[in-house]
């Protein structure tokens, strides 16, 4: 491997899982890049004042704190990562709200969330299922914690821009959005809304995946 491609695939672990120094600047730059789709996400979202709502591999945390805002004073957010730097750099961020109970921070993957059954309204989770290889196994897990009348916002770039990123041939699953809509749904979970963050052709997708019905006895 020479160096160019060495930088890559460091580079692409660490927006997989920010670690150590480098993680807390890949943090701040996630932060930047990707407020427009998390803020897009949540308006799709539409928690209501109270709410209990989760953002899953928060990375840099700015859906974090636009969570609170939204859910306001008796709601409650909780975040779940799989990068212990970003499970701390959270926790310092948002001192004041752990404290008071309004934010819980978790560390844990998507395939296997730190949350009880039924338990969240509404989640986003934005750019990570490209590092996920059991796509099935995480919207299980994302129907599970959620309530019947709940909702999840999936983020994905979108797949023919993401296929030409140099960073997705280390370590990235880039799927098409029918692939991802059928693999949700045969975990239980429907397509309500299909929307698109941003301008052009190439704007992030967001799909809007709520509870199958309990089938009729």
């Amino acid at each position: 491997m020479g160096l160019r491609s060495r930088m890559l695939a460091g580079f692409a672990a660490q927006l997989g899982r920010p670690t150590g120094l480098r993680g807390l600047f890949v943090g701040r730059m996630l932060n930047r890049a990707n407020r427009g789709t998390i803020t897009a996400a949540i308006d799709a979202l539409a928690p209501q004042p109270g709410a209990v709502a989760a953002d899953l591999g928060f990375g840099g945390g700015v859906g974090l704190g636009l969570l609170l805002v939204r859910v306001g004073p008796k709601g409650r957010v909780y975040g779940v990562d799989y990068s212990p730097t970003m499970v701390s750099q959270a926790a310092r961020r948002f001192e004041t709200d752990v404290a008071e109970g309004r934010l819980r921070l978790l560390e844990g993957s998507i395939t296997a969330l730190p949350l009880e059954d039924g338990s969240i309204q509404g989640a986003i989770t934005i750019n990570t299922i490209y590092f996920i290889a059991d796509l099935g196994r995480a919207f299980s897990e994302l129907a599970r914690v959620l309530v019947r009348s709940g909702r999840v916002v999936v983020g994905i770039g979108d797949p023919p821009m993401m296929a030409s990123m140099p960073t997705t041939p280390f370590g990235f699953t880039i799927r098409p959005v029918d692939e991802v809509v059928a693999v949700a749904k045969s975990a239980g979970l429907a397509l309500q809304d299909h929307r698109r963050a941003g301008e052009g052709e190439h704007a992030a997708h967001l799909l809007v995946f709520a509870p199958l019905p309990d089938p009729l006895p």
